[in-house]
């Protein structure tokens, strides 16, 4: 059987499955298969595959027909234009938090004042060719542009690894509630050495932070599907991705609530936090923020055009 054989047979089993842009998944299964660019299978189109090939190609295509995510099967997914590790453990990043990143990374870069940044110790790691001292108690004190980030619910770690990249005087701290998502934020992060500038911390909330810990920006994607809709879900996201990433409460919103209560004490005067959300949920969550003394400063909107990223500044100090 052929390249091209096998690519519209897949296709044809793809379809009746129900799955998206089945040919689009036939070739890039292919692709991975043959450890080829996917465009080069065009010039292969008549390269006869050998039993082996052709029975581990069927084997992936099963497994795409009953529904498991592409990016599982090939176990790695591209946020920012870098390779990210995603398993049953970790949501898989979607194109929409590549723009909550970009925003992240423009604040986190403008900071080049002396007076745009805290004078108190950040507790943290930070790159090894950074000018910043480390101590022994495992605080460091920033450059005059040296920014501190969270990234609340790092999940992958695909926030936390943009922003230290593209942002490399940051430091930044990554905090998740799950042991299994922060095993694969912090092998994701293994791959660059902006990833001695991050932090990793587990537990539920701000309380697993260093208490004297002060960011110039908070991010976050946290959950946001309401409880009852999340059956409702493709089989993709709903069978696959983890309910601790999916699950926002009986209306998604109750990780918003809990940001606007707690976020405030830990961002500096002229901090941002920004947290991307769901469709239809701007209303609802500007309303939280602002109860809780936060400046709503942006809405800003997403590639298909629907407010997707919210913008705030903490009022009360």
């Amino acid at each position: 059987m052929t390249v091209l054989e096998v690519i519209r047979r897949s296709t044809e089993f793809l379809a009746k499955k129900g799955v998206e842009s089945p040919r689009l998944q036939a070739e890039l299964l292919l692709a991975h298969r043959l450890q080829m660019p996917r465009m080069k299978l065009y010039l292969e189109f008549e390269r006869a595959l050998n039993e082996p090939e052709l029975e581990s190609i069927r084997e992936l295509v099963k497994r795409r027909g009953q529904r498991e995510p592409l990016q599982h099967i090939v176990g790695s997914t591209s946020f920012c234009g870098f390779e990210i590790s995603v398993n049953r453990h970790v949501l898989i990043p979607r194109a929409e938090t590549e723009l909550l990143a970009e925003r992240g990374w423009n604040f986190l870069n403008s900071f080049s004042e002396p007076n745009h940044l805290n004078d108190a110790p950040v507790p943290g790691g930070v790159a090894k060719n950074s000018s910043i001292p480390l101590y022994a108690n495992g605080a460091c004190t920033p450059k005059s542009n040296s920014p501190a980030v969270l990234d609340f619910g790092t999940g992958s770690g695909c926030l936390a690894i943009a922003l230290a990249i593209k942002a490399p005087e940051a430091v930044v701290f990554a905090l998740d509630v799950s042991a299994e998502s922060l095993e694969i934020a912090r092998q994701n992060a293994s791959r660059h050495p902006a990833a001695q500038r991050i932090q990793f911390y587990q537990g539920d909330g701000f309380a697993a932070l260093p208490k004297d810990a002060r960011f110039n920006l908070i991010v976050s994607n946290p959950p946001y599907i309401p409880s009852e809709e999340i059956g409702s879900l493709e089989p993709e996201v709903r069978d696959f991705d983890p309910l601790l990433a999916l699950d926002g409460g009986p209306d998604g919103l109750g990780y918003y609530r809990r940001l606007a209560a707690e976020a405030g004490p830990f961002l500096l005067p002229e901090g941002n936090l920004m947290v991307e959300f769901g469709d239809g949920q701007a209303p609802a969550i500007s309303q939280i923020f602002e109860n809780q003394k936060w400046i709503v400063e942006t809405i800003a909107a997403d590639y298909t055009h629907r407010p997707r990223i919210l913008i705030a500044r903490w009022t009360a100090y």
